[in-house]
């Protein structure tokens, strides 16, 4: 590979470009600090207020220990410890089938696996009814050992379908790379296949399992969709901060358990991050590559393990997709498109899903260049080391934030009369920019990752060449780093068309999203149009990431040929 780098013409001086790189900082980590940090900070000074916004310190919490208060936190603890305990090991047996065996059709399987990322999290609570609801098509099944679907039970078969593949991420990335050396000598010492997975597999993975199940306590702790729909009198704390401010009016209230749902996540948060620092490379230079060798009974069992979590997300996707075709379910089973007719229903109309669109394609755009930018001033310039420091603390704060604690936020932070931002409420733009803020922390390690692999040679060789950063930038860095770049625009627009919490607070009849589209109609009792408005969600989301897919590989092979041989 051959790269060069025109010298500049005009010869600016050094001290020049860095106080270029140097605002342009500063100006990242103004952004952040103005949609991350003060909506966090009002949203805490607005807890210290009453409801005629005297303030008056720690009332508020003085008063929150009370017996509603104590079964709420129970009630959202129980669910997500459930959870935790049935989809972590679920997800870890799944992982190792992909990666540890030589089964049938593992590519097929893992991208099955990941298709509940393309729904919101509304929709198994949609599928849940119609399966296991009063009228549902298996509803003798929890009848039969006096269970409702409407409650715990439905709650953590919902999560299970949500954060499954989150879970699955982790732990495939855990199980993708292995010693073969390890597991050589212990077959040698004579440990049987149970010791060796106690004394190897499991040691070799056991942070990938901390963070997976970190990640998927907190995301039900923190989800707002699926009890909602199937939580009936179970509440919990997501839903009451939904009830205090949108039904009560009740912003202090409201912004006091905003706080208290905060507090798991960022100790959930602050334990990944503690275990991650302990953790050691697994692999030397020296390592061998493990390559699992057909074991017959081994693959056959890893490939019904498959086959039958497969069929549970499929069906539980598919459900959702036949309610929106079926006309009165389950007494009249004909097909029909009526229930796509959203202009007449409660909801928003197809003006919500054109806003979706609108809201994902924004994200996508402004949040790739966003995230791509701040970590680039991080990784590859050396202006600023306080403003760099101040993006990469507040660019990981996001992963701690619920996204109904950064909507309140916003709320009471953009709401303000006082706030020259003030003309952004009520705007798509506000929704944009809560939507890439809401999801920076993935975005922004992604880019991280991908400019760490480029040798920082290139930038060094550019100043003694005196080439300004943003050639370097332009004809070396971002070419390299665009499937990048593309996989950060995808992930945006996929969370843009399914996000619900982070925006539930701020969307006016104007920018009504599909999401709260499919909620309003849910709760207006069209079950079977907010099943079609999540099946059109889902269809919108595969059909970009299609596009997205045809996309990077024409940039991969129009700008990286060097790779290919």
């Amino acid at each position: 590979m051959s790269l060069s780098l025109r010298v500049w013409s005009g010869r600016q001086p050094r001290a020049r470009t860095d106080k270029v790189a140097a605002l342009l900082t500063w100006l990242s980590a103004l952004v952040l600090l103005v949609f991350l940090a003060l909506p966090l900070l009002a949203m805490l000074g607005k807890a210290l207020r009453d409801k005629s916004d005297q303030f008056v310190g720690l009332a508020n919490f003085a008063g929150l220990f009370t017996p509603r208060f104590v079964f709420l936190l129970g009630n959202s603890l129980s669910v997500a410890v459930i959870s935790t305990l049935v989809v972590v090991p679920l997800a870890f047996v799944f992982a190792a089938a992909l990666t540890r065996t030589c089964m049938p059709g593992r590519p097929v399987f893992r991208m099955l696996a990941l298709i509940p990322l393309l729904a919101p999290s509304l929709l198994p609570g949609i599928s849940l009814i119609y399966l296991f609801g009063n009228q549902g098509l298996l509803k003798s099944w929890f009848a039969a050992a006096g269970i409702s679907i409407y409650g715990p039970w439905g709650i953590v078969l919902g999560e299970m379908f949500y954060t499954f593949p989150h879970a699955l991420m982790i732990l495939l990335t855990a199980l993708a790379l292995a010693d073969a050396r390890l597991y050589e000598a212990a077959t040698a010492l004579g440990a049987g296949r149970m010791r060796q997975f106690a004394t190897v597999t499991l040691p070799s993975v056991r942070y990938g399992l901390i963070s997976a199940a970190m990640l998927v306590f907190t995301l039900v702790m923190t989800d707002f969709g699926v009890p909602t729909i199937v939580g009936g009198r179970y509440d919990v704390l997501a839903v009451e901060i939904y009830k205090q401010v949108i039904g009560q009016q009740n912003f202090g209230r409201g912004a006091v358990y905003g706080i208290c749902l905060l507090l798991p996540a960022v100790l959930s948060w602050v334990l990944d991050r503690h275990v991650q620092r302990k953790q050691q490379a697994m692999l030397s230079a020296r390592a061998q590559p493990l390559q699992p060798k057909r074991q017959p009974l081994r693959d056959a069992l890893a490939l019904l393990v498959c086959v039958v979590i497969a069929l549970w997300l499929l069906g539980m996707l598919g459900v959702s997709v036949a309610a929106a075709f079926i006309k009165q379910w389950p007494y009249n089973l004909s097909l029909t498109l009526a229930h796509f007719d959203f202009d007449n229903m409660d909801g928003g109309g197809w003006q919500a899903w054109r806003n979706s669109l609108r809201l994902a394609g924004g994200a996508a755009l402004v949040g790739g260049v966003v995230a791509f930018i701040g970590a680039y001033w991080v990784e590859k310039t050396r202006a600023a080391p306080l403003g760099r420091a101040t993006i990469n603390m507040l660019a990981i704060l996001p992963m701690a934030v619920p996204g109904l604690v950064l909507g309140l936020g916003y709320i009471f932070f953009f709401n303000a009369p006082g706030n020259p931002l003030n003309v952004l409420y009520g705007t798509m733009a506000l929704l944009v920019l809560c939507t890439v803020v809401h999801y920076y922390s993935t975005a922004h390690l992604t880019a991280l990752t991908a400019l760490k692999q480029l040798d920082g040679e290139f930038e060094y060789v550019a100043a003694s060449l005196q080439v300004p950063f943003w050639t370097t930038l332009r004809r070396v860095t971002l070419p390299i780093c665009l499937p990048a770049v593309l996989d950060i625009a995808r992930y945006y627009f996929v969370s843009g068309m399914t996000t619900l919490s982070a925006v539930i607070f701020l969307y006016t009849p104007d920018t009504v999203l599909s999401a709260v589209a499919v909620l309003n109609m849910d709760d207006a009792g069209d079950t079977a149009a907010a099943a079609a408005m999540a099946s059109l969600i889902v269809a919108t989301s595969v059909a970009v990431c299609l596009v997205f897919g045809g996309v990077s590989w024409w940039a991969l092979r129009r700008t990286q040929r060097w790779r290919l041989r």
